[in-house]
């Protein structure tokens, strides 16, 4: 089961595939990490997209369905990072929702 403490910056992302040593992952807060664990990244970064609603719509709709995929399989690293993606476009969605014209200049 994953830890709850900081997210551990320390590690050799670039190197380590969290599918295999799910031990070593940590939640962390909000985002923390989301493009650095691998496989996960390189598995959800192509489907995020939010350059307009309906992209965003789809986009949002893939990455659950991912997320539902990796809870299926008791991934929970996976399922995190799913979570954590959605998270991150809600952010994004938010900010440029704020701006005047819906688009962060």
């Amino acid at each position: 089961m994953a830890d709850m403490r900081e997210f551990d910056y320390d590690l050799d992302y670039k190197n380590l595939d969290l599918r295999a040593h799910p031990e070593l992952y940590r939640v962390g807060r909000g985002e923390q990490g989301v493009l650095l664990v691998e496989p996960y990244k390189s598995e959800i970064l192509p489907h995020w997209r939010f350059a307009t609603p309906d992209i965003a719509r789809e986009s949002s709709e893939t990455i659950y369905q991912m997320f539902l995929d990796y809870l299926a399989d008791d991934d929970f690293v996976g399922a995190d990072m799913a979570r954590k993606f959605i998270q991150m476009g809600y952010t994004r969605a938010r900010r440029y929702a704020n701006h005047k014209g819906g688009k962060k200049i």
